[in-house]
């Protein structure tokens, strides 16, 4: 018997049923948006379908699984005006168009993504691209932090300006110390 491929693999049935439950025909429990969302990372392919009428109901599971990983903190993906600018084109006449150009978009950002980590990972090795991405995390920290300063609303409520600003200070001083070690490191590694 020839192998199946991913492209003649048949993809996992998930049923929902009335009571927003989610079943897993192949293991024959029951899962979680979370649990379908770690599917997707993993390349699983699925479809989903009502268990009532049949319907395949995948699209909106999978929205439904984007709009709650965008639900949690920081982990927005999607712009406002990107959202705006796609509800924009419902009815449009390049509604038509847009699909295809989305996910040949997307499919080229992650091809174009594989080849950056395997040219850093060759490079630097991995622990050098986990501290290049921990750091970047800590520099989204510390610059929603400065920008809270520039908001009228950034103080916390009855705290002196004169503290928090002190704390700000304190904070951009870590920040360069961080990324001086950075750079230590970045260039003990290019020596090697």
């Amino acid at each position: 018997m020839a192998e199946e491929t991913g492209a003649t693999r048949k993809p996992i049935t998930i049923k929902k049923y009335a009571n927003r439950r989610l079943y897993h025909t192949g293991t024959s429990t029951y899962v979680t948006l979370d649990d379908l969302a770690s599917m997707v990372k993993a390349g699983e392919e699925f479809a989903v379908s009502d268990a009532k009428t049949g319907e395949d109901i995948t699209r909106s599971v999978l929205t439904q699984i984007i709009f709650e990983q965008e639900g949690k903190t920081g982990q927005n993906l999607l712009p406002v005006a990107f959202l705006r600018q796609l509800i924009s084109y419902y009815g449009d006449s390049m509604q038509a168009l847009v699909p295809s150009y989305l996910e040949y978009s997307i499919q080229t950002l992650a091809q174009n993504q594989q080849k950056f980590r395997e040219q850093m990972q060759s490079t630097f090795g991995s622990d050098v691209i986990q501290a290049m991405e921990d750091q970047v995390q800590k520099n989204m920290t510390m610059f929603r932090g400065a920008l809270k300063m520039f908001t009228p609303f950034g103080l916390a409520a009855g705290a002196p300006a004169a503290a928090t600003a002190q704390q700000d200070n304190t904070d951009i001083d870590a920040l360069k110390q961080q990324l001086d070690e950075m750079q230590k490191r970045l260039d003990k590694l290019s020596q090697s």
